[in-house]
């Protein structure tokens, strides 16, 4: 009938169909997911101003809605892997021409010193293990490429199947649309971390404030929370600002003060899950804050953490004790004397603040300018001054070391808070009065069902 809307479903396709007239047009959405589990989908729609008087269409619009969600998701998901595509073959076509000057190298290093072709030689072998890693990720990337395409090509094949219409019910395409929601989500969280490459920026976003600070926002807070809270100094404080968005930061328009029961220490607070957690004053205590309640809602001492410019960052400031969240938790970095002044990394309860783990490292914290984590992984920086880069990184998963030269610009010539937010994928910094925001691009591999 005319005034009816049916669905017919294909393999692999979300199809919604009506009898429309020649003048009428269509709507068409992409969200999917092929059989070995990486994500795609095209879902062609009517107007929604047709099927307005079906009762099920508005139950059908609110999954189109849904669908068009997840597709904009996946369109994020493609754009972050081809940018990170595009630097991992330019680092590619650098380690082959590595490789093959060192294949020349060896043919005549009969001609060469020992010690300059030994140390040719050891380079190459820290590169090698990468070359399989690279030819995977293309593998993935190309695959993102083909289902593109067939997206493309996908809306004439429908075409030719719009008279298969009633083939399934709205129940069977409302299983199917949780399904492929599910998919996407699963997709996307093999995404979620990755090994630190590139640092780009500043983007600066409000000058403000004495040379030493902090600003933040909740990594673990709703899309639509977008809070900033802003801590100027690293001593005799107390007052935290907050804003409910960026452009109210920008503006000066404060939502709420904070008086803290509390001075705090250093420059190094996080704001995860709601709380603001901080170094009190002359010690070694961490202290949970609720912004909602008003109040502390835990305290404990970090056991044998040096402070009041102990152990502190290069630039000093009472900076001992960093607090810091990732994709993976809570965490605080600082140094003791049980291990020589070297940083030490714990992993705390994000209710209780005990210490669940801890890594001791080798790199001394008084040579650190600043850290910070990525997917349980502590990156730390040479300097606070100009031609600062991140020299050194520890897994927690893995218990390994190793040193990196991944530069970064140092615009306003002084760094006294450096912090990643895992939600934004970015790095917050406090610039010598500037606050500055920093992207980085991280390399990942999607895994499939079959990776162990």
């Amino acid at each position: 009938a005319t005034n009816q809307c049916s669905l017919c479903l294909i393999t692999g396709v979300c199809v919604l169909c009506t009898q429309i007239s020649p003048k009428e047009g269509w709507q068409v959405y992409s969200s999917a997911q092929d059989p070995d589990g990486r994500c795609i989908c095209t879902v062609v729609a009517p107007e929604q101003n047709l099927c307005s008087r079906d009762a099920k269409s508005r139950q059908l619009r609110q999954l189109l809605e849904k669908v068009q969600n997840m597709s904009q998701s996946i369109e994020v998901l493609n754009l972050r892997t081809q940018r990170d595509f595009q630097y991992v073959l330019k680092m590619e076509t650098q380690m082959k021409g590595l490789k093959a000057k060192f294949r020349q190298i060896e043919d005549d290093r009969k001609t060469l010193m020992t010690k300059h072709f030994q140390e040719l030689k050891e380079k190459m072998d820290e590169l090698l293990p990468l070359i399989p890693v690279l030819e995977q990720y293309k593998t993935d990337a190309k695959l993102i490429t083909q289902f593109k395409e067939e997206i493309r090509n996908l809306s004439a094949v429908l075409t030719g199947i719009q008279e298969e219409i009633g083939a399934y019910d709205y129940e069977e395409l409302h299983q199917r649309v949780l399904s492929l929601e599910t998919r996407l989500r699963d997709c996307m969280k093999k995404l979620t971390c990755g090994k630190l490459m590139k640092i780009t920026g500043p983007i600066t976003v409000k000058t403000s404030g004495t040379r030493f600070g902090a600003w933040m926002t909740d990594p673990l807070a709703s899309e639509k929370n977008n809070r900033v809270w802003y801590m100027d100094s690293y001593t005799n404080n107390k007052i935290v600002r907050e804003y409910k968005s960026i452009a109210d930061f920008v503006s000066g328009a404060e939502s709420r003060t904070y008086n803290l029961p509390f001075k705090w220490a250093g420059t190094n607070h996080v704001v995860y899950n709601g709380s603001l957690y901080f170094n009190k004053y002359q010690s070694n205590i961490i202290i949970k804050y609720s912004f909602d309640m008003g109040r502390v809602l835990a305290q404990r001492s970090l056991e044998y953490a040096g402070f009041h410019n102990v152990y502190p960052y290069t630039w000093g400031g009472f900076s001992d004790i960093d607090l810091m969240a990732d994709e993976i938790g809570l965490w605080a970095v600082y140094a003791t004397n049980q291990n020589a002044g070297n940083i030490v990394i714990s992993q705390l309860n994000q209710d209780t603040l005990e210490v669940m783990k801890s890594w001791s490292t080798g790199y001394p914290k008084r040579s650190a300018g600043e850290s910070f984590m990525i997917c349980g992984t502590l990156y730390v920086t040479n300097s606070h001054l100009t031609g600062a880069k991140v020299y050194y990184s520890y897994s927690t998963k893995t218990s390994t070391y190793e040193y990196t030269d991944i530069p970064f610009h140092n615009q306003y010539f002084h760094i006294s808070m450096l912090d990643y937010n895992a939600r934004d994928r970015a790095l917050y910094a406090w610039n010598n009065g500037h606050q500055v925001l920093f992207n980085v691009t991280l390399f990942h591999i999607i895994k499939t069902e079959d990776d162990t």
